[in-house]
């Protein structure tokens, strides 16, 4: 007797058989990564077989456009798999998938590495980068791109050259690796459980119902009452905001801010410094002087210079007024400290966040808890796809047909203004065990079009860590929260808008000084009565977020607006410190960091903490010599919204150009050209300073 069992396919080998062709979570299973890795490898060594043996002289089409649009279908397997691989290894990890990343990751650079140094390869593309037909400005781009990718990643080294290329490149990618799992490793390894009533006094009850729930996820079992809080953004912020227990506040402050510089596997302290000098070692191998100017070449900052002279004017333009934010600070920190027994206190780190809030409730009857009840996530999840509807004319229907990885995320179909079929977006919302921290918008499919003319479009993803509801109540979202939901979601609509005709181009595949304008740009709306009034509403009355609110919120906005902008800068400053090194790293990081940040520090200095090895942008993240990126863009944001605050801030029109001309274009064209054709000129500083209410200091 003999069984019929058929034989259970890889789904990344066959249709997923999906909505929109969406990826098939629910049939994935760990093994099949590695298979699929290893296919995906071996059709693109075939592939590249395929182009340098073709007898055929190098031209445009059978070697730029030929390797471009044969990704679409066979070939594309690699990309496919890398994209959900490590998409999940940021938002549902296990130590099963870091097992395998440890594991795949040399394998997969080692490969990046056979493709961009493979000779004969770069020999065609060089040829047709010297010799073709005329193109298309976005043929162009393609070329150029292509061929500059091949040079910057060492094609024109000589042998010995490549070979130390190599090892440098696949020692880094597998460091950056380690520095992220070491960091969410301690992230999720801290826990400070209370059991007194008493230590929970000036809590707000959204944070204590959370730390409740936090408690019984994670002891099941047990009987009795507890509180469990974590580094957890949702958890920590309001514990340092609101926390009477200053002792408590103080645990809270070092165990987020000594992460990885312990005396354990997840230190990153070695790992900082090695990485450092291993992309100053590729830099200088490729003939530049420092990693920043290898990185700025292709930014619109365009050098070194150019950066320092951003950060440094904005600390002319900021400190002032910062430094008067400070000493306000003290004072009422001084008043209220006073009448403590004992020795004189100190104002320290952890204070700050408990002192601000004291100080914000003080001058505008302002607490981010006042607003909590009217930021119900769901109604915040009407209000900006109201507002994309309001602006673009899209709309957004969930569809449960699509898979998606875990029950928190939601996906979405989009349609555009005229019914037709736009994206799909997933929104993962909430922490968990196997997240990063943070926020982030990443892609699942790329936009583009394909051999036959029919446009693909994109899959997109935003990924927070947004408030979680409890047992009592829904998600009730700070202030803060929305301005980060609508941050990703200015990411996610430059994708959804994408709309070029090579996936390698389109959506936020532009200049990385570039790519934080449409998301800073969302933000703005986050303070606009018009849009506010859209859909904050008491989460059990029903009522509108009251006008008097709004308008605290509105004279607010500004609250502290210097100490965070030196904040960025301070990490801008770091940043460059580390990447504009001509000579091999080797002082101690802390005090390293303390030195390099000084200039916008306007505090007492902690020398048992230390960012760089928890400061996942410029170590894993992509924007080494790149963190200056947001204030850059934050200068772009200002500007352009000064138009929508001219013509109103929901007129179509100018939306219809800034989607025209900034989102739907991609790295098509230089990001400068894109921006002063929406704009009619290039951006000034002006407009950020006016909106923070910052006078120029005159020397």
């Amino acid at each position: 007797m003999s069984e019929n069992i058929e034989k259970r396919v890889n789904p990344f080998f066959e249709d997923y058989k999906t909505p929109h062709d969406a990826v098939p979570f629910d049939r994935i299973r760990l093994e099949d990564y590695e298979e699929a890795f290893m296919e995906g490898i071996r059709r693109d060594n075939e592939q590249i077989d395929k182009t340098i043996n073709n007898p055929a002289k190098p031209t445009f089409d059978n070697t730029i456009i030929n390797a471009e649009e044969e990704r679409e279908g066979y070939y594309d397997l690699l990309d496919r798999v890398s994209t959900v691989f490590f998409n999940l290894l940021s938002a549902e990890t296990n130590d099963e998938m870091d097992a395998l990343a440890q594991k795949m990751q040399p394998i997969l650079t080692q490969h990046a590495n056979d493709v961009r140094l493979n000779e004969r390869l770069f020999e065609r593309i060089k040829y047709v980068h010297r010799h073709h037909r005329k193109l298309t400005p976005e043929e162009k781009r393609l070329l150029d791109s292509t061929y500059d990718g091949f040079v910057r990643s060492g094609a024109l080294l000589d042998k010995a050259g490549k070979e130390r290329l190599r090892q440098l490149t696949e020692e880094a990618s597998l460091l950056s690796l380690q520095f992220s799992q070491n960091l969410l490793k301690e992230n999720k390894a801290f826990k400070l459980v209370i059991t007194d009533p008493a230590q929970l006094e000036g809590l707000p009850q959204s944070a204590i119902d959370a730390a409740a729930l936090a408690w019984k996820e994670d002891n099941p079992q047990a009987t009795g009452e507890g509180w469990l809080f974590t580094l957890d953004g949702p958890s920590y912020q309001p514990f340092m905001t609101y926390s009477t227990q200053r002792e408590l506040r103080q645990q809270m402050y070092m165990a987020y801010n000594t992460k990885c510089i312990h005396d354990n596997e997840q230190n990153n302290l070695d790992i900082c410094k090695r990485l450092v000098n291993l992309r100053r070692e590729i830099a200088q191998l490729l003939g530049y002087k420092t990693y920043a100017d290898y990185v700025l070449k292709h930014r619109m900052a365009g050098n070194v210079k150019s950066v320092y002279k951003l950060l440094n004017d904005l600390v002319d333009a900021y400190k002032p007024t910062a430094l008067e934010e400070r000493d306000e600070l003290k004072k009422l920190f001084e008043r209220q400290t006073a009448k403590l027994k004992g020795q004189k206190l100190t104002m320290e780190p952890w204070d700050a966040a408990f002192y601000s809030h004291k100080l914000k409730l003080k001058k505008y009857n302002l607490d981010a808890e006042m607003l909590r009840p009217y930021f119900q996530l769901d109604k915040v999840i009407d209000g900006v796809f109201g507002l994309a509807n309001r602006l673009y004319g899209i709309t957004f229907k969930e569809n449960k047909d699509i898979p998606v990885y875990h029950p928190d995320v939601k996906a979405y179909e989009v349609f555009d203004k005229d019914g037709s079929y736009l994206a799909v977006f997933y929104a993962d919302f909430h922490p968990r065990k196997g997240k990063q921290g943070g926020a982030w918008m990443t892609e699942y499919q790329g936009q583009y079009i394909d051999r036959k003319g029919v446009n693909v479009r994109p899959h997109v993803s935003v990924v927070m860590n947004l408030t979680k509801p409890t047992a009592e109540k829904p998600a009730l979202l700070t202030l803060g929260e929305v301005e980060t939901f609508l941050h990703e979601f200015g990411h996610s609509l430059h994708g959804m808008f994408a709309n070029t005709r090579f996936e390698s181009l389109s959506g936020t595949n532009v200049w990385w000084d570039f790519v934080e304008l449409p998301s800073q740009f969302m933000e703005n709306y986050a303070v606009e009565k018009d849009f506010l009034s859209t859909f904050a509403r008491h989460y059990q009355t029903g009522e509108p977020l009251p006008d008097e609110l709004i308008r605290r919120i509105v004279k607010s906005r500004n609250f502290m607006a210097a100490t965070a902008c030196l904040r960025q800068v301070s990490f801008g400053l770091l940043d460059m410190a580390y990447y504009t090194k001509k000579d091999a790293f080797d002082e101690d990081i802390i005090p390293f960091e303390k030195k390099a940040w000084k200039k916008a520090i306007i505090g007492r200095q902690r020398t048992d903490t230390c960012m760089t090895v928890q400061f996942s942008h410029i170590m894993a993240g992509g924007y080494a010599a790149g963190y200056y990126s947001y204030k850059w863009a934050e200068v772009l944001d200002a500007d352009a919204f000064a138009v929508f605050k001219r013509h109103g801030i929901f007129d179509q029109k100018t939306a219809q150009s800034f989607r025209d001309n900034v989102l739907s274009k991609g790295g098509t064209e230089d990001p400068m050209t894109l921006y002063k054709r929406f704009r009619g000129g290039e951006p000034t500083i002006n407009a950020l300073l006016k909106r923070n209410g910052i006078k120029r200091q005159t020397k």
